[in-house]
């Protein structure tokens, strides 16, 4: 375990150095923060009010989801891990001793957080500073802030599990282009990414619920800001630590499966 925890602050400190991608991604995500919150003004401002979050609520969602983007956005790829797969230097990975998949785990995991920690706090402290009706604002109870910490703790680890089994996947079928594009766009959408999911039909947002998807950051999001209270906090929170455990059990074995059966290209 050594070996891994080690190779974990070594990315996470590698990550740390890229602060002009930091400064270009804080821009970016400030930029389509304020386009976001405008349209959901415009929207609300139509006199529409039978919906299942109040324009408070989505503001700061907006927000959060700009501040947490690096981390939340699946699309993200390690040319690394992808160029390992495609001329076939996952071989000499395999030669290591070391378990392939809680070093890929530990390799994104530390790429997302030094990502992430670069941007969201500034981004959050620009947000709180702006004028109404742009401004976010803050839990709605200390309560509340420690189950979003606690929740995106969870979420971090189910989104790198949901990578590294792409990752896994991409190893078998070599090309990493149609299933990150599959998988990619459905959690974009099922995710609140795209649109929030209290903006769903209730019954389309029940079955979503259930999904994975739901838990990469739609969930912690609504709960910060006072959306989701009571006894759905804690179903949610049985559900995402479900979801974690089972994806990242699967991924464990499917390592060892597919991997024994990987086909060597390059050379």
């Amino acid at each position: 375990m050594k070996q891994y925890i080690s190779f974990f602050k070594l990315k996470f400190i590698c990550g740390l150095q890229y602060r002009a991608a930091a400064l270009a991604g804080l821009s970016t995500q400030l930029f389509f923060g304020i386009v976001s919150v405008m349209v959901y003004i415009l929207f609300y401002s139509s006199g529409t009010s039978n919906v299942g979050i109040t324009l408070e609520q989505i503001i700061t969602y907006l927000w959060l989801n700009q501040a947490f983007f690096a981390l939340i956005y699946i699309w993200h790829k390690d040319n690394e891990i992808l160029k390992m797969i495609r001329n076939g230097d996952i071989a000499y990975e395999l030669c290591r001793p070391q378990n392939l998949y809680v070093m890929w785990y530990m390799r994104i995991l530390s790429s997302k957080l030094s990502a992430v920690l670069l941007r969201s706090v500034p981004i959050i402290m620009i947000a709180y500073l702006l004028p109404k009706p742009y401004k976010m604002m803050l839990p709605i109870s200390i309560n509340a802030f420690i189950l979003f910490i606690f929740i995106m703790i969870i979420s971090t680890l189910l989104i790198t599990s949901i990578i590294v089994l792409l990752y896994i996947i991409s190893s078998y079928t070599v090309d990493d282009k149609g299933i990150f594009a599959i998988v990619c766009t459905i959690s974009d959408i099922l995710s609140g990414q795209a649109i929030p999911l209290a903006l769903f039909p209730p019954l389309f947002a029940t079955i979503i619920s259930f999904l994975p998807f739901a838990y990469i950051s739609d969930f912690a999001f609504r709960v910060f800001s006072g959306n989701i209270v009571g006894f759905a906090i804690t179903k949610g929170i049985i559900i995402e630590l479900l979801w974690t455990i089972f994806l990242t059990v699967i991924g464990y074995i499917l390592t060892n499966r597919i991997l024994k059966r990987v086909v060597v290209q390059g050379g």
